[in-house]
């Protein structure tokens, strides 16, 4: 309930706002469609760019030379505000390491990243208080933009890295394998609730178990407290994360039903109308250094090399064992085509979204990171 309820705030906050004014009335054209000029980018070709409706799992992200796209500092420097729900997490990672190896900077961007939960990050996104919010196109955002704010998703953050197993795991009743699970009436953990995009992967493992998101139980707990619940029974089954799996991982009495999909990014850069509109250059610099992070540091396999795995954890101030002891992520700056499409429907058979689904024409905007890499649709 705690989750449904942020979700209907957040929603009611952008509505309200939209009441009073909708970024929609001047009907300015949307950012690099048809007023921009898309030129070819050094060390960026073939590879830069896949196919979005490729949704295969040995899909190979796209990917520059190391150092490339090189920057194009802004005629005039420009100051910037990125919320993140955390600056530790892994997926955070090319912001931070963009931020302290001066990649922003060689933009003309003078970028903060500042600490806010995603319901609280939204409407100051939408009001242009933030330019950007690092997080995920959750339902709250979906409402919001159903209320009139022009909010994007603008570039993708991940996919599991191969070996993961965060996601979905149970506690086998006697007489169960892991080969069929019945999931329905099984209460579930979870930190967020509803209305997270892992209501769109979780919707697939259920329904392989006889579940479905409307035939469990949800019972939100603490990032410390989901696995001490489905350990001592206060719930038979969790979402667990990198790396919290790994400690039943093996274990008889446990099974993991399925994560995210592979090759397909559920979150990451999102702008509102700053970015999207009055400063698209600004816009297209931040995601240019972004990419510019993951062509340079996070290219392969990157936890094979040591050295970088030590200064790491020291940026992201966790344990070095514990960042060793998961497969690296695969860093991915592009948006798979019907994501959006797919997590409606998980928002939907939650009952946290109401009407029809909004059409990817207005919750993706591709252009951006497009213009980075100098690839013409």
């Amino acid at each position: 309930m705690r989750g449904r309820t942020w979700v209907v705030s957040v929603a009611v906050a952008l509505l309200a706002s939209a009441a009073c004014s909708s970024p929609y009335e001047d009907n300015k054209p949307q950012a690099g469609v048809g007023n921009r000029t898309i030129s070819p980018v050094e060390g960026c070709g073939d590879t830069s760019w896949t196919d979005p409706a490729d949704l295969s799992s040995d899909r190979h992200p796209a990917r520059c030379q190391a150092g490339a796209p090189a920057p194009q500092p802004l005629a005039e420097p420009k100051k910037l505000t990125i919320a993140t729900g955390t600056l530790s997490a892994e997926y955070v990672a090319p912001l931070q390491v963009a931020l302290d190896k001066g990649e922003f900077k060689r933009e003309g961007l003078d970028v903060t990243l500042k600490v806010l939960p995603t319901p609280d990050a939204l409407p100051l996104l939408a009001k242009g208080d933030l330019d950007a919010i690092w997080a995920a196109p959750e339902a709250a955002v979906m409402n919001g933009i159903r209320g009139g704010f022009d909010i994007k998703w603008v570039a993708g953050n991940f996919s599991p890295g191969t070996g993961s197993k965060s996601g979905l795991w149970v506690r086998l009743k006697d007489g169960e394998s892991a080969n069929h699970v019945e999931m329905s009436g099984r209460k579930l953990g979870t930190m967020i609730g509803k209305g997270s995009v892992i209501a769109y992967p979780m919707e697939k493992a259920l329904r392989k178990h006889g579940g479905g998101l409307d035939k469990i139980q949800y019972q939100q707990l603490g990032s410390a407290d989901v696995l001490t619940a489905l350990e001592n029974g206060g719930v038979d089954s969790a979402w667990l994360l990198d790396p919290v799996w790994r400690k039943i991982d093996g274990r008889g009495g446990y099974a993991f039903l399925g994560g995210q999909p592979p090759g397909e990014p559920l979150g990451g850069m999102l702008y509102g109308t700053s970015l999207l509109r009055e400063d698209v250059d600004a816009g297209v610099a931040l995601l240019r250094a972004y990419i510019r992070t993951v062509n340079s540091y996070f290219a392969t396999d990157y936890k094979k090399d040591e050295a970088f795995v030590t200064y790491l954890a020291k940026l992201l101030k966790t344990d070095q064992q514990i960042l060793r002891s998961t497969p690296s992520l695969h860093m991915d700056w592009e948006i798979r085509k019907g994501t959006t499409d797919r997590l409606q429907s998980a928002y939907t058979e939650q009952g946290v979204t109401e009407g029809d689904a909004l059409p990817e024409s207005q919750t993706v905007n591709r252009t951006l990171y497009e213009e980075a890499v100098g690839h013409r649709p």
